[in-house]
């Protein structure tokens, strides 16, 4: 599974890695994903997603049903 946010569609970014003389190596900043099962109670059901720190705000402030419609839409859902 890669490490990418089934609400928001955020994924890793690449960067570097900048030491005191200014050496530049590059690196990966990942995403702060996790684990979740969530109840749909439109559908009665339980569901498992990978979901960012941000997503879980969505979840919160708009309902479960619309943010997996709009991760839908967006074509974030796999």
């Amino acid at each position: 599974m890669s490490k990418i946010c089934q609400i928001t569609g955020k994924q890793a970014m690449g960067g570097c890695n900048v030491s005191h003389s200014k050496r530049r190596t590059k690196r990966s900043f990942d995403v702060n994903l996790f684990r979740r099962k969530f109840y749909w109670v439109e559908r009665d059901v339980w569901i498992e997603l990978n979901v960012s720190a941000a997503g879980l705000r969505t979840i919160n402030k708009i309902g479960l049903d619309a943010a997996l419609k709009q991760a839908a839409e967006k074509g974030y859902l796999y």
